[in-house]
């Protein structure tokens, strides 16, 4: 078994606390009071995806046509 003797920081991952700010901290060890994992999210475009369901379920339907008809081929 190995065992890790350093401590190191990595931003959004890991933090180092010392006892003095545990002790700040009302010895709460809650991960958001000693590491920032707030990460901003993307901007939708919400005309572009809604397009690109458009385009998508068009796809879709003739895909469905193309498959009804090789059962119906099948079929005979």
């Amino acid at each position: 078994m190995e065992t890790y003797t350093t401590r190191a920081e990595e931003e959004k991952y890991a933090h180092a606390a010392e006892f003095v700010e545990i002790k700040e901290n009302d010895f709460n060890l809650n991960i958001p009071r000693y590491v920032d994992t707030f990460e901003e999210e993307k901007e939708i475009d919400i005309d572009a995806v809604q397009k690109e369901i458009d385009v998508l379920e068009k796809e879709l339907a003739a895909v469905r046509v193309k498959m009804a008809e090789k059962l119906m081929e099948i079929q005979r």
